[in-house]
């Protein structure tokens, strides 16, 4: 007959035991055959235009190419005009993409473009000259042990391109 010390110590070793191998196969999932998934910008919405405040809605597309679903727990980002930086932020949305699938979601953004006007009205003055863009995010995934996967997109807008005739 085992005493409850001895009891307690053999049931705290295979708890122990048991951690260390579910550890060792989340490892083995999040680097073994773990491929990033592919996270592009598809479209930009602006929401409002006002003079103090505007609201942009960037939506995403995320697609799986691993055998397993992936979680996904949220987006930091920041997007620069001209490398002014325009916006910065956090979006908190869980969700979860198929294995081999793809899911669609959205970011909300405010901006403040007052204290960038000079910036923006210099660049304005010449509607046929390009004006870069760049976006940069990490998208967070897995659960107890994440990952982060990088986002990075540049571009090149043209004013004079949404400027009505």
């Amino acid at each position: 007959m085992l005493s409850q010390a001895q009891t307690i110590r053999i049931i705290s070793l295979l708890m122990f035991f048991g951690l260390l191998s579910g550890l060792a196969g989340c490892s083995t999932w999040m680097t073994g055959g773990f491929k990033d998934p592919d996270v592009q910008l598809v479209k930009v919405d602006v929401i409002k235009a006002r003079l103090l405040e505007q609201e942009f809605r960037l939506y995403f597309r995320i697609d799986n190419p691993n055998n397993v679903s992936l979680p996904v727990r949220g987006l930091d980002y920041s997007v620069h005009l001209n490398e002014m930086m325009l916006a910065e932020g956090h979006s908190n949305e869980w969700f979860s993409v198929p294995a081999h699938g793809r899911h669609h979601f959205d970011v909300p953004v405010r901006t403040n473009l007052w204290r960038h006007v000079r910036q923006i009205v210099k660049a304005l003055e010449k509607p046929d000259q390009p004006i870069r863009y760049r976006l940069q995010g990490e998208v967070k995934t897995g659960m107890l042990f994440g990952r982060s996967v990088h986002v990075s997109r540049n571009g090149e807008i043209i004013p004079g391109d949404f400027i009505p005739e």
